[in-house]
């Protein structure tokens, strides 16, 4: 067609000869097929009685060979999921999201939605770019207003219903099939708002207690930055925009207290004005300062909102948040990213490092200190503990990510320098990704005092680049070495990704 004789005239005569990106497809980056449930027979160990649900992790897996760079941000979102029905038959598939750019790109056969890593870079492939987008969008090849997300980032569960996520576009509602299939019912648009291009971040918070959620959405125009509730009964609330945000901050993730929201702004920006310069649209702004804001959780304006100084840069990762000191105090655990630069555009060169920031409410200061030294990140927690004070986080040792070399047990009651109480490294040539913890509880409830915060599971997928053999894994979340309890042969290779979830039957 005409519109891909531009697109490969652009892409092999106006972007620069070494664009930014991190052009790595091969080995367990390489994309897989669609797999039907397929049964997995080959368990070392015992999968416990008490682990009954889906395993489910979302990543990036291109239905085409990109032209030029590729980010792995960029990926469609394909779902591997585990189905385990407590110690009996566990049964693997692996599915895209079948988002809007997913179903267009498959009926033209070529990929030609644009990334925001790599297609705007310099000014001529830039213009020419948002030219076909438009000619596109204006001849009805391509109707934007639906959606330009990949899907391919996390996970969500609200009100009986499974989303994929990523933070460019709305959530698409899954479902998981009594067989453990995944099926794809379509974008859920009623998370949005009015207009073109609206979204949703790919991490947001559910409160344990109360079962309602809350998230966010970054914004082109302004207000940049808009906060939002979701009832139990998944029913969105009304936004209430943070106009103290002044330009497009690439705010990737923020925490929930009991009854605050904290936002850290980091110096990742998107800068339009940037492609006539022939810099890249999304950058890094090395004059910024980290700084934390924070609004009442149930606002209804931002009149509230007020910002913090943070000594640590680049909080990507959240981890959890809580109050202290009769609620003049929030303690916030979140991961940094060091060498921003780097996870940008060379995601082989950069660290992670998690970190603790007590926030004085009535000073408006913060502290900061490391609770490891390690190359950390994918850092969670039980999840009942969303919110409330927790002891224990999991975090993946970089090997650099999204690859990990192990899993680490940190206890944030210790005084020590480094806070480590349990370690688990994976043979070599073998790498895993996000730690998730599953509690042995079947209700995944806090309130039991039998049922204590680390009494559970950590599962993971893990690849043996030797072999070409990808596992699921079960490790004794109470164990000082971590021990693995059970470890499932898969069927066909996972590749590294994202974030994942544990979905118990209903």
């Amino acid at each position: 067609s005409f519109f891909k004789f531009v697109d490969d005239f652009i892409s092999d005569h106006l972007d620069p000869p070494e664009k930014l990106g991190f052009g790595s497809l091969s080995g367990n980056f390489a994309p897989v097929s669609e797999l039907l449930p397929t049964p997995c027979p080959e368990v070392e160990g015992e999968i416990p009685a008490s682990l009954r649900g889906v395993y489910v992790r979302n990543g990036s897996n291109p239905q085409f060979v990109p032209r030029g760079s590729y980010h792995p941000f960029d990926g469609d979102g394909m779902v591997h999921a585990v189905k385990i029905d407590g110690g009996g038959e566990a049964r693997f598939c692996s599915r895209f999201v079948k988002t809007y750019k997913y179903v267009t790109e498959g009926e033209r056969g070529y990929p030609f939605f644009f990334s925001i890593f790599t297609s705007f870079t310099a000014a001529a492939p830039s213009i020419a770019r948002l030219f076909v987008i438009f000619a596109r969008f204006v001849t009805g090849e391509c109707d934007l207003r639906r959606g330009i997300g990949v899907a391919n980032t996390s996970l969500f569960h609200l009100a009986g219903k499974l989303f994929a996520l990523c933070e460019s576009d709305l959530p698409y509602e899954l479902k998981l099939t009594s067989d453990g299939d995944v099926i794809t019912l379509g974008r859920h648009d009623s998370f949005g708002g009015i207009g073109p291009f609206v979204s949703m971040t790919g991490h947001p918070k559910i409160d344990p207690d109360s079962g309602e959620a809350f998230a966010f959405r970054v914004s082109l125009k302004p207000p940049f930055l808009a906060y939002f509730a979701i009832n139990r009964e998944g029913i969105k609330q009304p936004e209430v925009p943070i106009s103290s945000v002044n330009e497009v901050s690439l705010i990737h993730d923020f925490a929930i207290s009991r009854n605050y929201a904290i936002f850290p702004e980091n110096q990742i920006v998107i800068r339009p004005a940037n492609v006539l310069r022939s810099r890249p649209l999304v950058t890094v702004d090395p004059t910024k300062s980290t700084r934390l804001g924070i609004v009442p959780r149930h606002a209804d304006h931002d009149g509230d909102f007020f910002w913090v100084d943070c000594d640590v840069q680049n909080l990507l990762h959240v981890v959890n948040a809580w109050e202290e000191d009769g609620g003049d105090a929030v303690v916030l655990v979140a991961t940094s990213v060091l060498g921003v630069e780097n996870f940008l555009y060379k995601m082989d060169s950069f660290g992670g490092s998690v970190n603790l920031i007590e926030i004085n409410l009535k000073e408006r200061t913060s502290r900061c200190r490391s609770l490891s030294a390690a190359n950390l990140d994918f850092a969670g927690i039980n999840p009942a503990y969303v919110g409330k004070r927790n002891r224990y986080i999991y975090a993946g040792i970089g090997a650099p990510m999204p690859r990990t070399s192990g899993v680490v047990k940190l206890d944030v009651n210790s005084s020590s320098v480094d806070c480590t109480v349990a370690r688990h490294m994976f043979p070599a040539g073998c790498y895993g990704g996000e730690p998730l913890f599953v509690s042995k509880n079947p209700m995944g409830t806090a309130e039991s005092d039998e049922d204590d915060e680390d009494d559970g599971y950590i599962v993971s997928y893990v690849h043996d680049e030797n072999a070409g053999e990808s596992r699921f894994i079960i490790m004794d979340a109470k164990s000082p070495t971590l021990h693995i309890v059970a470890s499932v042969k898969l069927p066909q290779r996972v590749p590294y990704g994202y974030h994942g979830i544990f979905v118990r039957p209903s």
